[in-house]
């Protein structure tokens, strides 16, 4: 009885959230990584997507003035991570802040001997623990045309992350996934790809990968949908274990998504192992 009294709810609010059929399709046509999804899904991220922006606010920040093809754009590519996790997987968090461009951040650090620094730091997209996620339209817009770069999926991928507390690159993984494979198989990755980045080599993922762990699991979460090729081709393990957190195999449904060229580490970086 309960069951269906919930389940009853659940419809009623999908039906005075759904996003208009006309611009979901126009939504869908907008984004290729969303091409290879067949008819299930894309009715499931339908759903997904109507109640994120039913849950989330968007707010303009910047001057920037919303239209009405943004916010469902935006809650495509947030609710394509968890097709297969649910909604529930975002809570704790209320809001978007979108702003036109690149945006400045403050951050406040402190030193080894215990001096509190702030920095401004150009940024494209933020997510803030209990906070909201920032994005700039402009990159949001340009990714779209861009294989292997989204920020969206990337901040998306840090709300993930953060639902395990530190930004670590460990999100709450499922039941049948063990931390120790999980583990073996990211920290092998990570310090290959620092490697790489100290000797000034090439690089499969962007080099601001090896900044952190957790940007590493952003990052390559943005692969693991955009370009999966390259993922299971350079992080064969990274991709497996990613296949079973998201519950997806974007590899499957998009084979001819083309991977982008690898990346050149910037001269004179130093990321330790």
């Amino acid at each position: 009885m309960f069951g269906s009294i919930k389940h009853w709810f659940q419809q009623r609010r999908l039906e005075r959230a759904r996003i208009a059929e006309p611009l979901w399709r126009a939504t869908v046509a907008d984004l290729p990584l969303l091409a290879g999804l067949n008819p299930l899904e894309r009715a499931r991220l339908h759903e997904l997507a109507s109640l994120f922006l039913a849950e989330k606010a968007l707010e303009a920040a910047g001057g920037l003035e919303l239209s009405p093809e943004m916010g469902p754009l935006i809650a495509a590519q947030a609710c394509l991570p968890i097709l297969n996790l649910g909604l529930h997987y975002y809570r704790g968090w209320h809001s978007i802040i979108l702003y036109p461009e690149g945006f400045l951040a403050r951050h406040d650090y402190t030193d080894a001997i215990g001096l509190v620094h702030s920095v401004h730091r150009p940024l494209i997209g933020e997510a803030w623990e209990r906070g909201p996620v920032v994005l700039s339209w402009a990159d949001v817009a340009e990714a779209r045309a861009e294989p292997g770069l989204n920020v969206v999926i990337h901040e998306m991928a840090h709300k993930l992350d953060m639902l395990n507390g530190e930004v670590n690159g460990l999100p709450p993984l499922h039941r049948n996934m063990a931390v120790a494979d999980w583990s073996r198989a990211f920290n092998t990755a990570y310090r290959r790809l620092c490697r790489e980045v100290d000797r000034g080599q090439p690089t499969a993922l962007d080099p601001y990968a090896a900044e952190s762990p957790g940007e590493f699991f952003a990052l390559i979460s943005e692969a693991f949908f955009e370009t999966p090729r390259l993922v299971i081709e350079h992080y064969p393990e990274v991709y497996r274990q990613l296949q079973d957190f998201y519950r997806q195999d974007p590899l499957a449904r998009s084979p001819d998504r083309q991977a982008p060229p690898l990346a050149s580490a910037p001269p004179g970086s130093t990321v330790p192992e």
